[in-house]
């Protein structure tokens, strides 16, 4: 590389040095795309089986650095070390579970005669071939398992793959690359872009080169890509503002235990966070008395120190955002319920009641542990409230009856609706995928091989 520029890594929580990473050129981005597509033809052509024991072995090799890796998601992103395990955990399964559903996916033929008209001396075969270059970008949140749920499926297809961490988390991108070339894959399949999106993002996106884009990011971003992208396929998870609607018939007592999961986990710093919840009034106060004796629970400080549910954000402009939204709600009227307080990055888990429509946080996303309530007096006007929103990721709706349940649901402009369930993502398997601001396409281990491949018919004729 011809830029000798590094980009100095610290941990968001002690500010402690972790590493350096190129902050790398446009020149450089060429000779990256360069490498990715003089490599494709040789890698699209080793067989899936033998592709397919290439990525077990990366599954295999995550399972051995699993402390490793945990230790570093702790350090570089702020995660609670369980959680940190688990990520590495689930991205090893990911990728054994991608490589069964590749061996599955097979073509098709198709006879002509099936066709009104005249064409029993035709048959096509339809096939999938891959795509070419595809280009990765992950955040800062999952910056294993997001970056494995878009390289593998890439992979085991016979793409090859650039991939763009964020600038936090990319010290356990730039791993995480390093064990897929360890278990086999070749070095220019997979390679790893670090610099400032300023610089070169959109060099990067909108790079001749470039065959598809699989982005998990801001909506800011994301609508920014697609703005800038000609005739290139996006696949593209955004934000949400994911809303948990809660029934008078409800168990308040599992739908509590649901939403503090959901919306505090990580700090709240998940796309599938529960971020709002709209309650019919008439079970209001004693569903906030059980959100509150489910968030005095929750533990709060420094995972480098021991186990928190609340850790600090991932930096001091995330926190400032946090806490502007907090001091709107308190200047017009909402309710502070519990929390509100910060130290430094580190915002105590926080709860609005009395919530009103023109309060930024009913609206925006905040990335952080704050869950504002809202109370409606009809389930149509929850409805009606949660579709107002730019997004439309996923959505809750706690109810005993099931016909009230696909009522609701099939109502809201929603990806996914859980039911008597916090909003998340998975299993991998299932389709994840949001409208509106939320995404585009359809992502899931099956869906991202099929997204990140093209269909070829072949058709034959015969003569007598």
């Amino acid at each position: 590389m011809e830029n000798e520029q590094l980009i100095t890594i610290t941990s968001p929580l002690d500010g402690s040095v972790l590493g350096n990473v190129n902050a790398m050129s446009k020149s450089d981005i060429d000779e990256v795309i360069q490498k990715s597509k003089k490599v494709f033809d040789s890698w699209r052509a080793i067989p899936l089986n033998e592709r397919c024991e290439i990525l077990y072995k990366a599954a295999n090799l995550l399972v051995t650095r699993v402390d490793e890796l945990t230790d570093l998601l702790v350090k570089e992103v702020g995660k609670d070390k369980k959680s940190a395990k688990s990520e590495v955990i689930r991205t090893a399964d990911f990728i054994r579970f991608t490589i069964e559903t590749a061996k599955n996916i097979h073509g098709e033929s198709i006879n002509g005669d099936s066709f009104a008209g005249y064409y029993s001396n035709k048959f096509a075969l339809v096939e999938r071939e891959p795509i070419g270059v595809v280009l990765a970008i992950s955040p800062f949140n999952y910056p294993i398992n997001l970056a494995a749920s878009k390289i593998a499926p890439a992979l085991v297809a016979g793409n090859t793959v650039v991939f763009k961490p964020a600038t936090m988390g990319s010290l356990c991108g730039v791993r995480l690359a390093e064990i897929f070339v360890e278990a086999g894959v070749p070095s220019d399949a997979i390679q790893v872009v670090t610099g400032k999106g300023s610089e070169i993002g959109d060099y990067l996106i909108t790079h001749k080169g470039i065959n598809f884009i699989n982005f998990t990011g801001s909506t800011e971003v994301g609508q920014s890509i697609a703005k800038k992208v000609q005739m290139v396929p996006l696949l593209m998870e955004l934000g949400g503002k994911d809303a948990a609607i809660v029934l008078p018939d409800a168990n308040l007592e599992i739908t509590a235990k649901n939403i503090v999961s959901g919306a505090f986990s990580y700090s709240g710093q998940r796309c599938t966070a529960v971020k709002r919840v709209l309650v019919l009034e008439e079970v209001a106060d004693q569903l906030v008395e059980k959100i509150l004796d489910q968030m005095k629970k929750l533990t709060v400080g420094n995972p480098l120190y021991g186990e928190a549910d609340i850790v600090p954000l991932i930096n001091k402009k995330a926190a400032d955002f946090v806490c502007d939204l907090m001091e709107d709600a308190k200047e017009k009227g909402a309710t502070l319920r519990y929390g509100g307080e910060r130290e430094g990055n580190l915002i105590y888990p926080t709860l609005f009641d009395h919530v009103t429509l023109d309060m930024r946080v009913a609206w925006e996303e905040p990335f952080g542990p704050v869950l504002p309530i809202i109370r409606v007096k009809t389930v149509d006007e929850a409805i009606d409230i949660a579709n107002k929103s730019e997004y439309g990721l996923q959505s809750s709706v706690f109810t005993e009856n099931i016909n009230n349940a696909f009522n609701v649901a099939r109502k809201l402009e929603v990806g996914m609706v859980q039911v008597n369930n916090k909003t998340e993502r998975g299993p991998d398997h299932f389709p994840f995928m949001g409208v509106k601001n939320s995404g585009i396409g359809v992502q899931g281990i099956r869906y991202s091989i099929e997204a990140m491949t093209r269909i070829k018919g072949i058709v034959v004729n015969l003569y007598d």
